[in-house]
């Protein structure tokens, strides 16, 4: 007999990390591997970051934090979220986290009873799916296409909706797809939202500064969604903390209180160090950033260039985040040098060990027909995995 639960067996792992720890593997064979699956910044955390974390250090805070996060750094989040995207959160409205993924993980389980239906417009981030299921909600999923940038229409929102519905989870920008939603689009989604007022909104926003479009719109300053919105964000990505682990929430009261109350029973308060820093960090004026979002701006235009002179790669231009996330269903039902590519999977598999460039399946992101890039590493690295891969989907006998 298995002795795990049924929990931990129906629990998927996760193919982006699954992915990230093959191509190590292979590494570690002698392999050069080019790693392009992890969504990881290459930059280093800003030294003005770092000499906060010091300082934090040197100032003795070493002892448990409040489980909520730190009165000092929920102010500082509430002045970030009244300056950059418009919305008034108190300090009890806001829940510090060890990373947005815990954030995540602790408002499906205060939010959903099994059976509630969740909204995901596909493609969504790898973890939405598995933490909704093992919280007991249901994925419902809503697919897009590159054809519409990836982003879903208010009459399929309005469509996806049934008397089980308790939320809808999105990130803008996206990952993986790098849409980003404007307020029009989003207030059209908040019109729709307006005939179902117990349907709450998760917006993932973790991905905010790394934006190309000009403008960023967060759905919880589109008038009546603030009191339905839980607004997730982070240091992570924009500051190049991955590894500090600290995210956080802005959501009605009562729902930051029951964050509050289940994180008090699993992890606690985040990372003291860490909590400090990220004070400066979000205190910091957004321009500190630009040199870090050009040069993602800069590849980002770099790799669609490369792929759209692929023949049979069918790619959007994202506006926002680190990734593409290229159509390669064209490939699907042919063989590439004596690999038959049944659908994504398998050509990402192809491209690993053909190729040597590790990418993410679409299936991960419920979209079947894509795969995902990162391109959160050097020009140079980035070239040479394009032509890689462009070898070898055209240096090849196409067998139908």
């Amino acid at each position: 007999m298995n002795p795990l639960s049924d929990r931990i067996n129906n629990l998927a792992t996760s193919q982006t990390l699954a992915m990230a720890a093959l191509a190590r593997e292979l590494k570690a064979q002698g392999k050069d591997i080019i790693s392009l699956s992890l969504g990881e910044p290459d930059f280093n955390t800003p030294d003005f970051i770092k000499e906060a974390a010091k300082k934090a250090i040197d100032e003795n805070y070493s002892t448990y934090s409040p489980v909520e996060g730190y009165a000092e750094l929920k102010e500082a989040i509430c002045r970030k979220f009244k300056r950059d995207n418009g919305l008034d959160y108190k300090p009890s409205q806001i829940v510090v986290s060890t990373g947005a993924k815990q954030s995540l993980y602790n408002i499906a389980q205060v939010m959903l009873n099994d059976g509630d239906e969740v909204i995901l417009p596909a493609p969504y981030w790898v973890s939405y799916f598995e933490i909704v299921k093992l919280s007991g909600g249901v994925p419902v999923e809503v697919p897009t296409s590159v054809d519409t940038d990836f982003k879903i229409t208010p009459e399929q929102l309005e469509a996806a909706i049934t008397p089980k519905t308790k939320m809808m989870w999105f990130s803008s920008p996206c990952n993986p797809s790098g849409s980003v939603y404007n307020r029009e689009e989003l207030t059209a989604l908040a019109k729709v939202l307006e005939k179902y007022p117990n349907v709450y909104v998760v917006a993932d926003e973790i991905y905010e500064h790394v934006n190309f479009s000009g403008t960023f719109c967060s759905i919880g300053s589109i008038p009546g969604m603030l009191e339905r919105t839980i607004t997730v964000n982070g240091v992570a990505k924009a500051f190049a903390m991955t590894g500090w682990r600290i995210g956080y929430i802005g959501a009605p009261e009562f729902i930051a209180k029951a964050c509050t109350k289940i994180q008090g029973q699993v992890t606690s308060g985040a990372n003291s160090i860490a909590q400090r820093a990220t004070i400066t960090a979000v205190d910091a004026d957004p321009s500190v950033l630009k040199h870090m979002v050009d040069t993602f701006h800069s590849r980002r235009d770099l790799v669609v260039g490369l792929l759209k002179d692929i023949p049979g790669i069918k790619i959007n231009v994202p506006e926002g985040a680190f990734y593409v996330f290229p159509d390669v269903s064209s490939f699907f039902g042919k063989t590439l040098k004596g690999t038959f590519i049944k659908d994504a999977n398998d050509f990402s598999m192809y491209l690993l060990a053909e190729a040597n460039v590790a990418t993410v399946t679409g299936d991960a992101f419920g979209n079947p027909d894509c795969i995902r890039f990162s391109y959160a590493t050097s020009d140079d690295l980035l070239r040479e995995a394009l032509r890689r891969i462009k070898d070898a989907v055209t240096n090849s006998e196409v067998l139908v």
